[in-house]
């Protein structure tokens, strides 16, 4: 394993478990310290002690401002500065349309867009040069998926905020760049699909499987690091091909 991530502060949203966890896992192995942030505290607690010494735990949500900026003063009482943030916090359900309530419309837009957008705002400015931010996309922002529409449009929303804030961050020497995954083997996916849903949901792309967590979080380490320093405003797309034909 490479050390590409050595002396690298990072957070991650959502990274208790699923993709935010095997990215947390892989960041620490190339060298990072990385302070984890999510809603279950169960799930924290759980999470930390398979990542070790070289992770934290902070417990709140993306939607609410105030627990952003505790995240964001233990970042900084801790480590000064920041380097790397994930924005992984997602949400989603399915609801047709005809079907759609308000309070699905703010559960998944407050998640999606507006926490994204304050989980890097309120990043800022403890980054500098060399730093490097990660918004979790999907294969859904380019496809769209019946009865998902608000997850689907939360997500192309996702893709262009890194376009539009590459040009914000000219001169900055931080990049933005969309990690957009396909059908994923997370926890979440296996308790709602079961098996036979897994199988069906892996066949449908040209790899005919889904994907480990752990593959998205090497392409997340990718991104994070200096071997991706020419890349911003771009979408990686690890989705087995399903988005792409």
């Amino acid at each position: 394993m490479t050390s590409r991530l050595t002396g690298k502060t990072a957070v991650i949203t959502g990274g208790a478990t699923g993709i935010g966890l095997a990215s947390a896992q892989r960041f620490i192995e190339e060298g990072a310290f990385v302070f984890i942030f999510g809603r279950r505290q169960e799930a924290l607690d759980k999470a930390l002690a398979t990542l070790g010494p070289n992770a934290r735990a902070i417990q709140g949500s993306v939607s609410d401002m105030a627990d952003l900026d505790k995240l964001y003063a233990a970042v900084k009482s801790e480590r000064g500065t920041l380097d790397i943030v994930l924005a992984n916090s997602g949400t989603g359900a399915p609801l047709k349309l005809g079907e759609i309530t308000v309070e699905h419309c703010d559960e998944v837009l407050d998640t999606n867009i507006k926490g994204t957008v304050f989980t890097v705002q309120k990043a800022l400015p403890l980054m500098g040069k060399g730093g490097s931010i990660i918004l979790t996309g999907s294969s859904a922002g380019t496809t769209g998926a019946p009865g998902f529409s608000l997850y689907s449009a939360s997500k192309a929303a996702v893709r262009n905020l890194a376009r539009t804030w590459a040009e914000d961050l000219k001169g900055t020497g931080i990049r933005v760049n969309v990690l957009s995954p396909g059908p994923t083997a997370t926890e979440l996916a296996k308790a709602a699909l079961g098996e036979e849903g897994m199988k069906a949901f892996g066949a449908a792309n040209p790899l005919q499987r889904m994907a480990d967590p752990a593959e998205l979080g090497a392409v997340a380490a990718f991104l994070a690091s200096s071997d991706s320093s020419f890349m911003t405003a771009s979408e990686v797309a690890v989705d087995g091909g399903l988005a792409q034909i």
